[in-house]
């Protein structure tokens, strides 16, 4: 402990001219070149999200150090959601009133907390400050990041905007678990130096924040309850529940398929279990470029249809004890979540009004983590009467069965359209 808190200190200290000038104004931001900010927060975004999954490869030597159950380790997981949902209401809309940069400081701020909080981490109690410490950072940054891209983007382009942010996401979460799984594995302080990175990184984020015009609008902030406008209530509800439905096998991937993938190979490796999970996250952003520029509504479909197919795999990897199953639903599913991500955050990008656009995006954000932390904390119940391995298979019969009925739904509404319109 006194060895982790020495390095502690020794990082704050080499930081601390970076914290000192991160509120100098950056030059390019009084140009009209809008690029070196439209990078920073695409840099942001990455590097705040890939904080969030640097304990994934972790969790299951947390739960051995700390005797965990996996109700707990899921809870640790989803604790994040529970205070990532209510920061998003209100910052949201407050970017939107007090500008950008005011609203990010404050986030990765916390975002550091969060990271210094696992490097420090002695019991459960310090996983879950970090945990919601992390999830307040990405709360009040996702929606005014996601909002500052669109209206950076150099040539006013909103779906190379929105790639760029669910690639800087996915890349992000991606990153996370990999560089913690290889730090963890091969390098010293196993569970100090992935943080401490993360810590690095984030100071550079605040410098890059001082580059974001102080764009508001003229509206006076209020907290109020999500809402979104009647013109795209219909395209919302759609892309929602395909987004919920993507990231719970994305919460589930990530919270409980590391130890599903320890109990296949019968054999703790870190690097293989954090390379595993940020798979899938590979696969999701390979899946978002090829596919960049198509119809939002094809993509969702294709990737809901697609993650049926990695459930489907999920569930049979576990009866047949296959790890190659098991990375070939890694590989499928993340298709699937990317595809159903970059159509559902087009879309509602694409018919949010100017003066509301980070308020809406803030709400769909919510609808997804509500997503990413809710079913799992059912898996994690489950698990701890029946075992990781058959409620994992249980969940991905649930889901796919679902995912088949967002299907049809999806083409009934795209038939009834066509009617409207011919």
């Amino acid at each position: 402990m006194t060895d982790r808190l020495a390095i502690i200190r020794n990082t704050i200290d080499q930081k601390r001219q970076t914290w000192m000038h991160m509120v100098q104004p950056c030059p390019t931001s009084q140009t009209r070149d809008s690029r070196p900010a439209f990078w920073a927060a695409a840099y942001t975004l990455f590097v705040l999200l890939m904080g969030t999954n640097l304990a994934t490869p972790l969790y299951y030597v947390y739960a051995v150090e700390f005797g965990l159950s996996p109700l707990v380790i899921t809870l640790v997981f989803a604790v994040y959601v529970g205070a990532l949902v209510p920061s998003l209401l209100i910052a949201g809309p407050l970017s939107d009133t007090i500008g950008r940069r005011r609203v990010l400081w404050p986030a990765i701020i916390l975002a550091t907390l969060g990271a210094l909080a696992f490097a420090t981490a002695n019991s459960v109690t310090w996983l879950l400050l970090a945990r919601i410490l992390q999830g307040l950072a990405v709360g009040i940054a996702a929606g005014t990041l996601t909002a500052a891209l669109s209206e950076l983007e150099p040539h006013g382009n909103k779906r190379r905007a929105m790639l760029i942010s669910t690639l800087a996401s996915l890349g992000g979460l991606a990153a996370g678990p990999l560089v913690a799984g290889m730090l963890a594995q091969y390098a010293p302080a196993p569970f100090v130096l992935p943080f401490l990175l993360e810590a690095a990184l984030l100071g550079g984020a605040a410098a890059t924040v001082a580059c974001f015009p102080n764009v508001r609008s003229a509206q006076k902030w209020r907290l109020r309850r999500p809402s979104i406008p009647p013109s795209m209530r219909d395209e919302f509800s759609v892309s929602g529940a395909a987004n919920f439905m993507a990231f719970s096998v994305l919460g589930v991937f990530l919270s409980l398929v590391p130890t599903y993938i320890i109990e296949l190979s019968s054999d703790v490796n870190l690097a293989v279990t954090g390379g595993s999970v940020a798979l899938m996250l590979g696969c999701s952003l390979a899946a978002q470029i090829s596919t960049h520029g198509k119809q939002p509504f094809h993509l969702q479909r294709a990737g809901v249809l697609l993650l049926s197919a990695g459930l489907f795999l999920l569930a049979i990897a576990g009866a047949k004890a296959s790890l190659t199953l098991m990375l070939l639903a890694s590989a499928i599913a993340g298709s699937g979540h990317g595809m159903t991500f970059l159509g559902g955050l087009t879309e509602i990008n694409r018919l949010a009004p100017a003066d509301r656009r980070a308020d809406v995006l803030s709400s769909f954000y919510v609808v997804i983590y509500l997503g990413f932390g809710i079913p799992v904390i059912g898996v994690g119940l489950l698990a701890n009467i029946l075992g990781v391995l058959p409620s994992v298979q249980i969940f991905a019969a649930l889901l796919l069965s679902l995912c088949i009925l967002q299907i049809r739904s999806m083409g009934r509404r795209r038939r009834r359209l066509s009617e409207l319109t011919s």
